[in-house]
């Protein structure tokens, strides 16, 4: 049967986290630092609107861009926090969590052959998104010299007669890195030159660490050039609901609802009524969990380097990304003898592509305690292997 699988289908591998996953679910006793998802429960608030909308009987589909209250009040949103005013009847589309919204603007946008610029280490669905529209991902390794931060010059270096967009992912998984206002000022001289879309990825833009983040969309004359994706997964302890957004001009929006109507016709109606109660009152409730991350952080970083392992400070999202190097494993086998050793599941930053070989992802969307009981079981580790 193999034969009758699309090629492109074929040549993408399965995905590298997923193995260490399937792996850790056998041990009763693992600590993991390798999902990337909340440890938080869904605020109360958001919890019981979403209760109550079922107890509505709002069962029903709704609009395919989304409910027109959600989208007002995302459209109120993103002008407040980020100066950037979106339509909300035709610039603004309610997706199934941002990896649909991925998929859309890739389907939307790439003919056969085109290429797309993806810095890397990037999440990985970057790259796979890419390859199944049919588009070629031309890969940039970014490196701990630079931040973890992509360069304008390495773009354009990179830019050919099929060059069609710059997927970027900022802040970023895995790295923690978070893309300064000068860089992205960079990148948009490079997408003006070149007539070239920006797909953002901004799904963790609210969860940063004594940065401010910028939103692509707001630097001069890239609005109508950007592709803004994000949602409410990350930000809200919303993962389960599988509610995000696309925000784009009104033509690129309309290709990407298109898409939309013919693959899934609509996000969950249930998470749509509790998204409005997230970006109308759960400030609170995100800047508790930003604190909480934070002290986290600071928690695996010193942890990680206390034991030798060479650690970047991350300034967004959730995740560390220390160096192995002085364990004398490469990335992989240092995962794979941690977790079979001490339980305790990190992921290989090689399976984020180039320039993550040599590091791994360790996620602190876990509490404190189970932090610091892993970096105890590192530790012992360490003091085996390094």
């Amino acid at each position: 049967m193999k034969s009758l699988i699309s090629k492109r289908v074929a040549s993408v591998p399965p995905s590298g986290i997923r193995r260490f996953f399937d792996i850790a679910a056998t041990m009763p006793d693992v600590i993991s630092l390798g999902i990337g998802e909340p440890d938080f429960v869904t605020p109360d608030p958001i919890l019981r609107e979403g209760i109550a909308s079922l107890k509505r009987g709002e069962t029903r589909y709704t609009s395919n861009s989304g409910t027109a209250e959600l989208r007002a009040a995302l459209s109120e949103h993103l002008q407040a926090l980020y100066g950037v005013a979106y339509h909300p009847e035709d610039e603004l589309l309610i997706t199934v969590g941002v990896s649909e919204a991925l998929y859309l603007a890739m389907t939307a946008i790439i003919d056969p052959g085109d290429e797309v610029i993806v810095p890397q280490p990037c999440f990985v669905a970057y790259t796979a998104e890419v390859v199944f529209a049919g588009g070629v991902p031309v890969p940039i390794a970014t490196s701990v010299e630079n931040s973890f931060q992509v360069t304008g010059a390495e773009i354009e270096a990179c830019i050919t007669p099929r060059t069609k967009a710059i997927l970027i992912g900022y802040p970023n998984n895995p790295t923690g890195a978070v893309l300064t206002r000068e860089r992205m000022l960079e990148i948009a001289v490079v997408a003006e030159k070149h007539d070239l879309l920006v797909i953002s990825d901004e799904i963790y833009d609210r969860l940063v660490y004594g940065v401010r983040h910028t939103c692509f969309a707001q630097l001069p004359g890239m609005r109508d050039r950007t592709i803004l994706l994000s949602g409410f997964s990350k930000d809200y302890a919303m993962t389960g609901w599988r509610i995000g957004y696309m925000a784009a001009n009104k033509e690129l929006l309309g290709a990407a609802r298109k898409v939309h109507q013919y693959t899934i016709m609509s996000a969950p109606t249930t998470a749509q009524a509790a998204a409005i109660v997230a970006l109308q009152h759960g400030e609170e409730h995100v800047q508790r969990m930003v604190a909480e991350y934070d002290r986290r952080r600071r928690l695996i970083v010193s942890g990680c380097n206390a034991l030798g392992l060479d650690c970047f400070e991350p300034r967004g999202a959730f995740y560390a990304f220390p160096a192995v190097k002085r364990s004398g494993m490469d990335d992989e086998e240092f995962a794979d003898r941690l977790l079979a050793e001490e339980h305790v599941a990190v992921i290989p930053g090689n399976a984020f592509g180039a320039g993550g070989a040599g590091y791994v992802r360790m996620a602190y969307a876990q509490s404190y305690e189970k932090i610091e009981q892993a970096l105890e079981r590192m530790q012992t580790f360490m003091r085996r292997h390094g």
